[in-house]
């Protein structure tokens, strides 16, 4: 390297990042980002189906991969995508839940669930609870195992699934045996730093953040008072949630949120793995997804599951 040259800040499979533009969401181009993606297309070896799953405001429609062949009961992971809890489909993530389903043999069901600002808090956190429990008590229709269910998400699905595991454990019942957290959206008060590095910032940008994060909870994000079953991170008893695996960039703008929620699992008794990637930016999988990087990434996925899963039950 040259004398004076400043490091790439981007991970070396990333580096085309720096052309990318950084597009904020808010009230006038919510649309453009609503767009929706097509689904997959089907393929041989599995079985990807859509299945209404009934919710507080009417059947919700989730996607459900599982290999043809699969021997049943098998292990399930209750999947919940992103969009900063304003937009996205369970359509858009189907590449990746149908290499989960048929790496690890297991089922995954994409969840859908209300969107904000047409339905802020606590309306996804109360579908997705019923979605949860009802994926229980259909165990036998749907072909899982009861006692091997985990859930995950990527970005506001992650801290979804967050909220999530801490629901059901307050509710009690059957409870997840693991969360897989990718880079979640954990903590409303991230508005409120003007000491973050924006520059390198791709895909969700800290105007988008507030934005959503004010859809969602139907007043300013970062302000006081606002109930701890909204906000992950807010919440101060993390002890007695599933094990979890958490796995950000350097260059997200949730990576310190998500660092400091793998500290407080891990001293509140709570096993968290945690996954930083240096020079990935927030959703660099999604962009980038043949790269060597996204394939490591993913690869840690199916290992903390296939290991979550083994642990829960007969493999």
């Amino acid at each position: 390297m040259p004398t004076g040259t400043k490091p790439e800040p981007f991970h070396p499979d990333l580096r085309l990042a720096r052309w990318l533009p950084l597009v904020s969401a808010g009230p006038r181009t919510l649309w453009m980002f609503r767009l929706s993606p097509p689904g997959i297309r089907p393929v041989a070896d599995m079985s990807v189906d859509t299945v209404p799953f009934a919710g507080p405001a009417g059947d919700m429609l989730y996607r459900v991969f599982r290999p043809v062949e699969s021997t049943r009961p098998t292990p399930a992971l209750l999947w919940i995508h992103g969009g900063g809890l304003i937009l996205g489909t369970p359509e858009q993530d189907d590449a990746s839940n149908l290499a989960l389903a048929r790496n690890l043999g297991i089922t995954v069901l994409s969840a859908a669930y209300r969107l904000a600002p047409d339905h802020p808090a606590p309306a996804a956190l109360d579908d997705l609870a019923a979605g949860f429990r009802q994926l229980v008590a259909r165990a036998d229709e749907l072909g899982i195992d009861p006692t091997r269910i985990a859930i995950g998400g990527a970005s506001a699905g992650g801290g979804l699934a967050a909220g999530l595991a801490q629901r059901l454990r307050d509710e009690g019942g059957t409870q997840p045996v693991f969360q897989l957290l990718v880079y979640p959206m954990l903590d409303d008060r991230t508005v409120l730093r003007d000491d973050i590095d924006q520059r390198h910032l791709r895909m969700w940008s800290a105007e988008s953040n507030r934005y959503a994060w004010s859809a969602y909870l139907g007043t300013d994000a970062g302000a006081p008072g606002i109930p701890s079953s909204f906000v992950p991170a807010r919440r101060e008893d993390l002890s007695g949630l599933p094990p979890a695996w958490i796995g950000v960039g350097t260059l997200d703008l949730f990576h310190d949120e998500d660092v400091a929620y793998a500290r407080r699992l891990e001293e509140a008794g709570v096993l968290c793995e945690l996954n930083v990637v240096p020079g990935a930016f927030h959703g660099f999988d999604a962009v980038f997804r043949n790269a060597g990087v996204t394939r490591a990434f993913h690869a840690d996925w199916e290992r903390v599951l296939r290991a979550a899963f083994r642990q829960a039950g007969p493999a």
